[in-house]
This record gives C-alpha cells, sequence and structure tokens, in this order.
C-alpha cells in the first residue's frame, strides 16, 4: 500500500524565488505528509534545485504565472494521483509545517469541510494593516459566500477533493491572490463549511518580502467578491412575472380606470362554449323588466 493510499492526503506548496527557504519548508512538511507537490513557478533563483534529492514530485511553470495558477496546477496534479485532500501552505516559511497534524485531525473529523488555519488569534503577532485589511476581506468574503469564515485569507488549508472537482473559479495566471477568495465563496455555493484550526505564523525574519502586491492584488480580491455578490443577490432574484408564474398566479393588465381607482382588472380568457342548457338572459328582456319594474313602482305611489 502506498503512502498515498495510506492517508488520502497530498500536501502543495507553489513557490516563486523561494530558494532560501523551500527547502527547510518541504523536509518538515514531508515529516508530517507522505505526499508532497512542489510548483516552481518559473522562478529564476534556483528554487527548484534546492530540492534534489527530496522524496517529491516537482512541477515546473515556464514563466511566471501566479499563486492562483500554480495551486491550481498543483491540486488538479494531486486530484489525478487519487488524492481525497489536499492540503496547501507557503514556501515562504510563515506556516509552520508543525501544525499540520492539527489541521488532518480537523479533517479526518469533519472530512466533507474545508479546513483553515486561522491566525485570527494572533492579533498582536500580525502587522496592523494586515490585520484590519484581513477582517475586512472575512466580512466581503463571507457575505458574497453566505456564510461566515474565520480566516479568508489564510492560505494553510485543508480542501476535500469535492471542492476541488466541483468549484468554477478563474484559476489562470489573472487569478492570482483572488483564486483562494474566491474558492471559499464556491464552497458556500456548494453548501460546503469550514472548520477553522488556530495555527502559528512568522512574519519575522522571512527570507524575502510578501509576493502580495498590495493595490493590484487588492483590487483583484475585490473585483472577484463584487462579482460574485452581483451574482448572488441581484442577477439571482427571479423577475416580477416569474415569481407569478412560479406561484400560480395569472398576469393581469391594469386600466386606466383602475389606475385611477386602485382597483386591479384582471382579463381573463373567454370561457369555452357549454353544450350543457342554459337558461340565458337576453339584454332586451332585462330592459323589459327593468320597464315594468318603474312601472309598478309609479302605480304604486298614486
Amino acid at each position: 500500500m502506498s503512502a498515498l493510499e495510506r492517508t488520502g492526503c497530498v500536501a502543495v506548496i507553489p513557490a516563486y524565488n523561494e530558494s532560501a527557504t523551500i527547502r527547510d519548508v518541504a523536509e518538515r512538511v514531508l515529516g508530517q505528509v507522505d505526499a508532497l507537490i512542489v510548483v516552481d513557478d518559473g522562478s529564476s533563483d534556483g528554487t527548484a534545485a534546492t530540492l534534489e534529492g527530496l522524496p517529491l514530485e516537482l512541477m515546473r511553470n515556464p514563466r511566471n504565472l501566479g499563486k492562483g495558477a500554480s495551486l491550481w496546477r498543483g491540486m488538479q496534479r494531486a486530484l489525478e494521483r487519487g488524492a481525497e485532500a489536499v492540503l496547501t501552505l507557503d514556501g515562504d516559511g510563515q506556516h509552520r509545517p508543525e501544525d499540520i497534524p492539527a489541521l488532518l485531525a480537523a479533517h479526518r473529523e469533519r472530512p466533507e469541510a474545508i479546513v483553515i488555519g486561522s491566525r485570527r488569534h494572533l492579533r498582536k503577532e500580525i502587522p496592523r494593516l494586515r490585520y484590519r485589511a484581513n477582517r475586512l476581506a472575512d466580512f466581503w468574503v463571507g457575505l458574497a459566500a453566505g456564510r461566515r469564515f474565520a480566516d479568508t485569507q489564510s492560505g494553510f488549508r485543508v480542501y476535500p477533493a469535492r471542492l476541488l472537482h466541483e468549484a468554477r473559479v478563474e484559476h489562470g495566471p489573472a487569478a492570482r491572490f483572488a483564486l483562494e477568495s474566491e474558492i471559499l465563496i464556491e464552497a458556500g455555493r456548494l453548501d460546503i463549511e469550514s472548520v477553522a484550526v488556530p495555527v502559528s505564523v512568522s512574519y519575522r525574519g522571512m527570507a524575502r518580502a510578501s509576493h502580495f502586491a498590495n493595490v493590484a492584488d487588492a483590487a483583484r480580491i475585490a473585483r472577484v467578491i463584487l462579482r460574485r455578490l452581483l451574482a448572488r443577490y441581484v442577477l439571482s432574484r427571479p423577475k416580477a412575472a416569474d415569481r407569478r408564474r412560479a406561484s400560480g398566479v395569472p398576469s393581469s393588465t391594469v386600466s386606466p380606470i383602475a389606475r385611477s381607482t386602485g382597483v386591479d382588472e384582471i382579463e381573463s380568457a373567454p370561457a369555452e362554449h357549454s353544450t350543457a342548457s342554459e337558461h340565458t338572459v337576453s339584454e332586451s328582456s332585462v330592459r323589459r323588466r327593468s320597464s315594468g319594474s318603474r312601472g309598478a313602482r309609479l302605480k304604486n305611489r298614486e
């Protein structure tokens, strides 16, 4: 029985110019899981070379495609290998591989849910601006998804295979960091719940600055959220005529008189002619009866 068959989980790390940290991270991840895929996203610093000799699968993008495209490529490869779940983390050292057992334990307890390594309890350790931006993202992503998430900007996660099979997300070079937000919104659409697991994080002593472009990547995430909000709360709302048809209420035509009086007149189709004998009263007979009634009243008055 292979290692993958024993655990059902494959770890995926996207890496772009991570030569200073990727080997250490990969070795520590391999101490926690049995299968690891590293996606070298067009690095120019020898990232791939630092991984030589490690028991992992290395995929290389021909050029820099961004985090979203690299993550998605690694995820799909993991599914091809038969993964029942995919664990993701960054290669820059901010996520501690030693927290992986806690995430996998939560996955074993709730295999149908997405497990998120949450940093919300580490407010004092996270730069103030980043913490506030993350909380703001939590609110808007949750609104678009129709459910709350503990840390929408954490890339330390365990995805159930069903979510990755059924999710409809932008995963090309334009996706970049927005993919991780959009896939949570898809989890809401697919009625897949989330589980938060407190994890440690380290921003001090990192070998490089974050690849996250504050303005450009924040704008990408905002566009994804706006598009999903419109799809969920505006475009998906049935029109008035559709609601009437669904409820069985016939459409009505309001005449000028009805508009002035506030009384609606509902036009109905002409009734089919009945073959049964009917007692009909002609207009002339109504006039005769009416005339006779007026005459009788006059006579009585006299």
